[in-house]
């Protein structure tokens, strides 16, 4: 009966046929602008694979934090290894999770330690605006380390006053199975999200908590956040933007990394940064946006939770930038050019203390030449004290055949740095390699889209080849040695996708939405490692397809969404996660059920993920 169920409701969500088509209106989506760091674009003019996922999207949607509304994003893999974005590593098209570049409003926050600490963001969900994945290469637009693509977070200072409160509480109700514990496993969070504008500044102010006991043995998560975004705007062509956040994020690491032996290990997490930045224009063609910012990292590893006198690593990171971005409009096309600095530095107990540089160098050239047609091109010239020189040149191409009809190709390439584990690690099951290069990426992707009174379908082909390609290894033999990260050569990458979705008007006050994708993924890495164990190929995507449906309509959200995910070792999973939500005034409440159908399934490494998970929530707006 439970499988039954099951698949009713996946084939609900894959059955567009079951729909009728009424007038979607698109204009919204249209006049958003990308949040590029150079040339600024509008949304119906990119000519790369581009998703938004808006504000409206990520209501609906039963998440809490943004790694799992990433996990509903097509072609963006989420390895979590604890519960409501305890730890998420990112990654797209296939791609490792230190080869996706994190962006907070335009400003970098990957982690120089290690990519697994790249989404611990000071920034609760319900004060971000929309969210920005740009797929494939993208060093031309974000300079190094976007190899397979970028993730760019958006929040946004309103001029209108509003105030709101988020409480919710969730339980697996499952029995604890920690020794000497009782109880059941749950847990509950609070979040809270402030616009204030005052005369010619704009205030957005956003706090955040949320504890859990966990959802398994030594699973336990405990994390504070706290946010601010202001923009001083005096007149319409100067303005000053101010970014800073911090978050502290702890919590049970038991199979997070090295597994069966590191079941008594805790983490503890606390992330701070800062940014400044200024507009200006001058005349009506040129303007200039110069942007400081700076990122502080400290990681506190044990091994063993209750004895921190051995087996403990404590890490700090800081990241100093400084960039200057740059446009010009002339009747031939926009030009964008600037440069940008960065100092990473490493202090650490068992990586050792190293620092770096990277100076960057970019200029780009947008035109229109005949209607319809828009070519992008441009280059980025980078120069890192560890790797020398390099140049990453790309052009993008895109010509709508009508209203309807549209197709882009790219080609582009990229480089990611290895991160200072990958280099100096030093524990008894990793150990890093200071003799790594850097990898290096070329990338070809073509795609075609139909649209048409709310309905769109869009296919695409991409084919990526990574040199000096890193993954960590280890020969297959008993006892086995420890994991170390090696250039294996070239990984070339091949992948199809395909999507659809529709907006359906029922009635005069309801809407259906539903959303289709599938992702194919075929790499060569798999003959590279033969005879060996490999962190890559164990975690490696090869099918991904989502589905979702979303029932609006004047007072209830409903939604029902489908995620069937098969990588390489690992036995297929399909998860089915149902939100209804109901608003009446300034109030709404909401129930989520993830993994109704308690599927067992892990994302990284032998960390089993929740089983069936309830959660009740209240939404108030002051104001």
């Amino acid at each position: 009966m439970i499988k039954n169920i099951q698949y009713t409701l996946a084939l609900i969500s894959l059955c567009p046929n079951l729909l009728w088509a009424q007038q979607r209106d698109t204009t919204a989506i249209h006049e958003v602008i990308i949040h590029e760091n150079r040339l600024q674009i509008p949304f119906n003019k990119a000519t790369r694979n581009v998703q938004i996922i808006d504000k409206a999207a990520i209501r609906q949607l039963p998440v809490r934090s943004v790694p799992e509304v990433l996990a509903y994003v097509a072609g963006v893999d989420i390895r979590q290894r604890g519960p409501f974005g305890t730890q998420a590593d990112v990654s797209i098209d296939g791609g490792s999770f230190e080869q996706t570049l994190i962006l907070l409003n335009g400003v970098k926050i990957s982690d120089v330690q290690t990519g697994h600490l790249s989404m611990n963001l000071p920034v609760s969900l319900d004060a971000v605006e929309r969210i920005e994945v740009l797929r494939g290469p993208a060093a031309r637009v974000y300079g190094v380390n976007a190899l397979t693509g970028a993730i760019n977070i958006i929040t946004h200072a309103s001029d209108k006053t509003s105030a709101t409160v988020s409480l919710q509480s969730g339980s697996s109700f499952k029995k604890r199975s920690d020794e000497g514990k009782s109880g059941i496993y749950g847990g509950y969070g609070a979040q809270a999200v402030l616009n204030l504008p005052a005369g010619i500044s704009r205030n957005l102010i956003s706090l955040g908590t949320q504890r859990s006991n966990g959802q398994r043995y030594n699973s336990s998560t405990e994390d504070y956040k706290a946010f601010y975004q202001g923009k001083i705007q005096p007149n319409d062509r100067h303005g000053i933007d101010l970014m800073a956040g911090f978050i502290h994020n702890e919590f049970g690491a038991n199979g997070f990394y090295a597994a069966p032996g590191d079941k008594e290990s805790y983490e503890i997490v606390k992330t701070g940064l800062f940014s400044i930045g200024s507009t200006h224009k001058l005349g009506n063609n040129f303007q200039f946006k110069p942007r400081a910012s700076y990122r502080l990292n400290k990681d506190d590893y044990r091994y063993y939770r209750d004895d921190i006198s051995k087996a403990r690593s404590q890490h700090e990171t800081q990241v100093f930038a400084l960039e200057l971005n740059s446009s010009l409009h002339t009747s031939i096309g926009d030009f964008g050019f600037g440069l940008e600095t960065r100092s990473e530095k490493i202090e650490s107990t068992n990586i050792g203390d190293h620092d770096r540089y990277n100076h960057g160098l970019y200029a780009e050239y947008k035109t229109e030449p005949v209607r319809d047609l828009v070519v992008n091109i441009g280059t980025y010239v980078n120069y890192n004290t560890q790797y020398g020189w390099q140049v990453f040149p790309g052009i993008d191409a895109a010509y709508a055949f009508n209203d309807h009809w549209r197709a882009s190709v790219n080609i582009g390439s990229s480089q990611r740095i290895p991160s200072f584990t990958d280099l100096f690690l030093k524990q008894p099951g990793n150990i890093g390699n200071a003799a790594l290069k850097s990898e290096r990426a070329w990338q070809l992707e073509g795609a075609l889209k139909y649209h048409q009174q709310g309905f769109f379908v869009q296919g695409g082909y991409f084919r990526r080849n990574i040199t000096d390609f890193i993954d960590w290894v280890r020969q297959d033999v008993t006892p086995a040695p420890p994991y170390q990260p090696f250039n294996l050569g070239s990984n070339l990458m091949q992948g199809l996708s395909f999507s659809a979705g529709q907006d359906v008007k029922i009635g005069s006050r309801s809407t259906l939405r539903y959303d289709l994708s599938y992702n194919y993924l075929k790499p060569k890495a798999l003959e590279l490692q033969e005879g060996k164990d490999s962190k890559y190929i164990l975690e490696s995507l090869r099918h991904q397809a989502l589905a979702r449906v979303a029932l609006r309509s004047q007072n209830w959200n409903f939604t029902v969404g489908n995620r069937w995910i098969k990588r390489e070792l690992n036995n297929a999973y399909l998860l089915t996660d149902v939100k209804a939500e109901y608003n009446l005034l300034k109030i709404g409440i909401f129930i989520d059920v993830n993994n109704i159908f308690n599927a067992t399934y892990k994302e990284a490494g032998a960390v089993y993920l929740p089983s069936r998970w309830y959660t009740l929530g209240l939404r108030y707006a002051f104001l």
